[in-house]
């Protein structure tokens, strides 16, 4: 038995001996947990059995499909709804809406502005964000919808009668049989 498993000498142990103590406790419980231990699952087998459910496989293909959508999105908001946007408001560019915190006012873009290393608040860019999640918010609806419109609702089970109600069938058919 170590001298460390006994709480009483742990303090007046110097430092060294802590981060040894320390080293070696984590390292039993890394031992443990990756198969050192026999009788108990070890954390591969946790990690394996919870990375074949569906759910984990459905999410992964949801996170990749989400990726390829953000492109699509980005584009529609940058080549397609913020010109019209613009075009619409006298050729405003939203990306080029910005503050100058600090440095030298007067930047035409906002490009300019960080090239010359202005602080600025770039609230263009915020309401292309805004934009851009309202098309994403929009679309998964719009497929949220679908779905559950395609998902077949079973029609409820019929209730059961009160237990009353069924002891009453039962005498009723017991005197129509005599």
């Amino acid at each position: 038995m170590s001298e460390f498993n006994d709480p009483k000498n742990i303090l007046g142990t110097s430092d060294a001996d802590l981060a040894k103590l320390a080293r070696t406790a984590f390292t039993q419980g890394l031992m443990r947990d990756f198969g050192g231990d026999k009788g108990k699952k070890n954390m591969f087998k946790e990690f394996k059995e919870f990375a074949i459910r569906g759910n984990v496989i459905d999410l992964a293909v949801g996170v990749v499909i989400g990726a390829a959508f953000t492109t699509i999105v980005n584009s529609l908001v940058n080549d397609v709804i913020n010109p019209l946007l613009g075009l619409l408001l006298g050729g405003i560019d939203f990306s080029n809406f910005f503050l100058v915190l600090k440095g030298e006012g007067g930047y035409a873009t906002l490009d300019m502005a960080q090239k010359a290393g202005a602080v600025t608040i770039n609230y263009g860019l915020f309401i292309n964000a805004i934009i851009k999640f309202l098309i994403v918010a929009f679309a998964i609806f719009l497929v949220v919808k679908q779905i559950n419109r395609l998902r077949k609702e079973e029609p409820p089970a019929p209730a059961t009668p009160p237990r009353q109600e069924v002891l009453l069938q039962e005498i009723r058919d017991i005197l129509k049989n005599k």
